[in-house]
């Protein structure tokens, strides 16, 4: 049987039984996308590619313990792991300012400005910090799809063409998505009265 015809959920059941030729095919496969990943956020071949050993191995040790469940979606959930080892990197070396994620519900979401501080006052940062906690938690009550289309493309930077390749859908799909999305988004923005400008 070959490894290449493989899905990818079909590929981490072998190696969760002890193949190891089948976490080489999924490396294999995923490598290149995830690097160029990386490295479009850092732009540092050799940080890009220890962040990259490092999300593998962290793949590895969760597989290992048993605690991966992100059946069918591994690319989305490797390309998470990635996205947070960058922003752990960006917050060890103070390159950027973090705002709390412990407002919103979904604490898949992490998000970060490329912003010092000291660049707004005491009570515009306070405005942001909540308006921007206000939108998380809204992103709650969207369906899924339109939920992950905008995690990727706004808090994870994705292009439309690396989300339409992840999803394996057309430029065209993601853009409709994105577009019922922010549709979706508007409405609730307007029936929970939060005001946009301050």
């Amino acid at each position: 049987m070959s490894l290449q015809i493989l899905a990818d959920q079909e590929l981490i059941s072998l190696y969760l039984s002890g193949n190891e030729g089948a976490f080489a095919q999924l490396l294999k496969r995923h490598k290149d996308r995830l690097f160029r990943y990386i490295n479009s956020k850092v732009r540092d071949a050799d940080l890009a590619n220890d962040i990259f050993q490092d999300a593998f191995m962290k793949v590895i040790m969760t597989m290992k313990s048993g605690n991966y469940n992100e059946e069918g979606k591994f690319l989305p959930w490797l390309m998470r792991i990635s996205h947070n080892l960058i922003i752990d990197h960006f917050r060890k070396t103070n390159k950027v300012r973090f705002l709390s994620e412990s407002r919103t519900l979904n604490e898949e979401f992490t998000i970060f400005h490329k912003l010092s501080a000291d660049e707004k006052n005491y009570l515009e940062e306070r405005c942001e910090t909540e308006l921007e906690s206000q939108m998380l938690g809204l992103l709650d009550h969207l369906p899924a799809m339109q939920r992950e289309i905008i995690q990727m493309r706004i808090f994870q930077d994705m292009s439309f063409k690396e989300i339409a390749e992840m999803e394996d859908v057309s430029i065209n799909t993601a853009l409709g998505r994105m577009r019922y999305a922010l549709i979706n988004m508007r409405k609730l923005i307007a029936s929970n009265n939060i005001v946009m400008e301050y």
